[in-house]
């Protein structure tokens, strides 16, 4: 009996010393949990409401945004919810740029679709980001890069306000990737009728109404996968290349005016300058070339001549030809000398038959 007390207290002993190996605390014997994956973006879903008067005029704070006309806006890029298959989280945004589209996954099998403009040759990019910044009617600030590009907007290098011509339009969405903002964004435009094309500088435009409504759906976090041109997934992202540079032209320097020759016939240096007498032109009344007048010859009478074997038939009078008028020549000023028209060559005049001599007491005949 004896024994059998002993073998019970020595077994109560063996017990007591196993259990204070063995840890009591939960905590120290809890498998260490991993960590809380991230809680998936609150998508708000499309209603029918939602497409009524989708491009209508619209108040929002201070500034109006301008009606944009449906009817003009190609039926693939006017915001819809389409059936889109996609292993993507409900809240993944997928851009596709060769089909200039926009989908917002907002259930599985299905998404809201919205049309977009995206980078121009030499501007495109393909990779995941996440939204980290989402702002009202923000502030546009060109790059370096773009001043150099286009000096025009040197204006804005410490940031245009927020408005309706600002290019970042109503609402802006800001990419990082890894952390890097390489200055991507989704964003809305004054220019809706660039939507379908290559016209931005690597961002995603969008009209700005339809801007306002992806901004109304989805919060910070969400992440944004841009596909490659050919429509097939990134593995890593792809970056533009650098954009050259343009160098501003150089104003050109105007040449110094060439020294004119010296004229021949300027005078010696030293000797005073001689300046001609002005002269006053002549009358030119008469036109140059001009016969003289000619002075009536005298004709001599004959005396009484006693009557000869043959009396010579009298000499018809030479006809006296007189001189043609020419009206006086207005002032010729020297600048423009007057053209001076010969006059008509005279008749040529007969010739007048010596006179015959009659001896007088007075004279005697040679």
């Amino acid at each position: 009996m004896l024994r059998n007390v002993m073998a019970l207290m020595l077994g109560s002993v063996l017990v007591g010393t196993l259990s204070a190996c063995v840890p009591t605390d939960p905590k120290a014997t809890a498998t260490p949990a991993e960590p809380a994956a991230p809680a998936a973006p609150v998508v708000k879903q499309p209603v029918p409401e939602d497409f009524v008067n989708a491009y209508a005029a619209r108040q929002d704070g201070s500034f109006t945004v301008p009606a944009v006309p449906e009817e003009k806006i190609p039926p693939q890029f006017k915001r819809q919810e389409v059936a889109f298959a996609s292993t993507d989280p409900v809240g993944t945004i997928i851009i596709d740029p060769a089909q200039k589209t926009l989908h917002l996954v907002t259930a599985p099998g299905k998404a809201m679709r919205y049309g977009i403009a995206v980078g121009k040759d030499g501007f495109q990019w393909a990779g995941e980001a996440l939204i980290t910044n989402r702002r009202h009617w923000p502030t546009w600030t060109p790059p370096k890069e773009m001043i150099a590009r286009k000096p025009e907007l040197e204006k804005w290098k410490d940031g245009q306000p927020g408005g309706p011509t600002n290019p970042l339009g109503a609402r802006a969405l800001y990419l990082t990737t890894n952390g890097v903002d390489y200055g991507f964004r989704i964003h809305g435009t004054p220019e809706w009728n660039s939507i379908g094309r290559n016209a931005s500088s690597g961002c995603f435009r969008m009209i700005n109404q339809d801007v306002m409504d992806l901004y109304d759906r989805v919060p910070n976090g969400v992440k944004v996968v841009v596909l490659n041109a050919d429509g097939s997934r990134p593995t890593a992202l792809k970056l533009p290349p650098p954009q050259p540079v343009k160098k501003a032209k150089p104003k050109a320097t105007p040449k110094p005016a060439a020294a004119k020759p010296a004229a021949t016939n300027a005078p010696a240096p030293g000797f005073p300058t001689m300046t001609a007498p002005a002269l006053t032109p002549p009358n030119l009344g008469a036109p140059v070339g001009s016969p003289a007048a000619v002075a009536p010859v005298p004709v001599m009478t004959p005396a009484p001549v006693a009557p000869a074997p043959v009396t010579p038939a009298p000499a018809a009078p030479a006809p006296v030809v007189p001189a043609p008028v020419v009206p006086a020549a207005p002032a010729v000023t020297p600048a423009a000398p007057a053209v001076v028209t010969p006059a008509p060559a005279p008749a040529p005049v007969p010739a007048t038959p010596a006179p015959v001599c009659v001896p007088t007491p007075e004279k005697a005949c040679p």
